[in-house]
């Protein structure tokens, strides 16, 4: 989804679903350095100082749990702005929005990169942008709870892949599990399995692979960019990718709007809410807790995504519904732990 964030030492080494969360980061956090350059001097330094200095006395799961529930509430509150603005038009402003914001505050160069550089960026742009999309046209026609999980299947599927070992095929059963009861037993009302809408099982699928692409692609930028200089690239070109889609919607949405500027204030808001603040917490958190750790507790993304989704939208799961949401937890945790250290 959405957005969602990654971090990744080394893909040969990927431990579980280690260093998966939601959120469309680009420039592997548990590498990020910081908003600052050397030699670079900001006006609000000392602000940001201040910021860090706050976060830095609250525990940093509280700030893993705070950084997810940003993440899901941030969809959420996407959801009134589709119907105004279409899904491709709100997600192109918001992540518009949060490529202004990241490259005023980055200021990245792209003088002296490599070919090979830019195009790791730019095959980031690519998998973000659409993990964004698919993962907006999911949440708009499937509950957040069932989106989100099915979208987890990528993060989980390359920490399986990458794994090797044998004993975690019973994890990947496990969440194939979890899979068939959401899809095949988790809906009413739709035309697909299990009363699912099918165009949303599509996107929430298609989300899944972006986000598998999206991983792959992260650890290369985060070792080439500092900071989050390869996430303000990558989401600038997510940005141009997506305007094919969204731009013509999203004029059309602002210019039907009585009122474009506090339309524009809520995408902005939302922007913030997710990507901006999720990065934040969790650059702190990684930086003082193992990825082991930080793992098993983004395992509770679809969890969590489905609380907000019963609390603010009153998405009701049935039971087969939570027992495919327990199913897919289980083998992220289960796979973690089990991982070679």
């Amino acid at each position: 989804m959405p957005g969602t964030s990654l971090t990744v030492e080394s893909t040969s080494e990927l431990p579980g679903v280690a260093s998966v969360s939601k959120a469309d980061s680009g420039s592997g956090r548990a590498r990020a350095g910081g908003l600052r350059r050397p030699g670079v001097r900001r006006p609000d330094v000392r602000r940001v100082h201040g910021v860090r200095q706050r976060l830095g006395r609250v525990p940093a799961p509280v700030l893993c749990l705070v950084s997810m529930l940003a993440v899901q509430l941030g969809v959420a509150a996407s959801k009134p702005l589709f119907g105004v603005l279409g899904v491709a038009g709100a997600t192109f402003l918001r992540i518009s929005f949060a490529a202004v914001v990241l490259l005023a505050v980055t200021r990245p160069r792209l003088r002296g990169r490599s070919r090979r550089d830019l195009a790791m960026a730019g095959l980031l742009g690519v998998a973000s942008a659409g993990m964004t999309l698919l993962f907006a046209g999911a949440v708009d026609r499937l509950p957040m709870g069932t989106a989100a999980t099915i979208e987890f299947l990528g993060p989980l599927a390359v920490a399986l892949v990458f794994a090797r070992r044998a004993g975690h095929v019973l994890w990947a059963a496990l969440a194939a599990a979890g899979v068939a009861l959401l899809t095949l037993l988790g809906g009413e009302g739709g035309s697909g399995p299990g009363g699912l809408d099918p165009v949303g099982l599509a996107c929430a699928f298609g989300a899944a692979a972006c986000y598998a692409g999206y991983i792959l692609f992260t650890d290369k930028v985060g070792a080439a960019f500092k900071g989050f200089e390869g996430l303000a690239v990558s989401f600038t070109i997510g940005t141009v990718v997506l305007a094919p889609f969204g731009a013509a919607e999203a004029v059309h949405g602002l210019s039907g709007s009585d009122s474009p500027g506090l339309l524009l204030l809520a995408v902005a808001g939302v922007a913030l809410l997710f990507p901006v603040l999720p990065y934040a917490l969790e650059m702190t958190a990684l930086r003082r807790m193992s990825q082991r750790v930080f793992s098993v507790i983004v395992s509770l993304d679809p969890a969590v995504s489905a609380l907000v989704g019963l609390l603010v939208l009153g998405q009701v799961l049935g039971l087969p519904q939570v027992l495919g949401i327990c199913c897919v937890v289980a083998a992220s945790v289960g796979a973690t732990l089990t991982a070679r250290r």
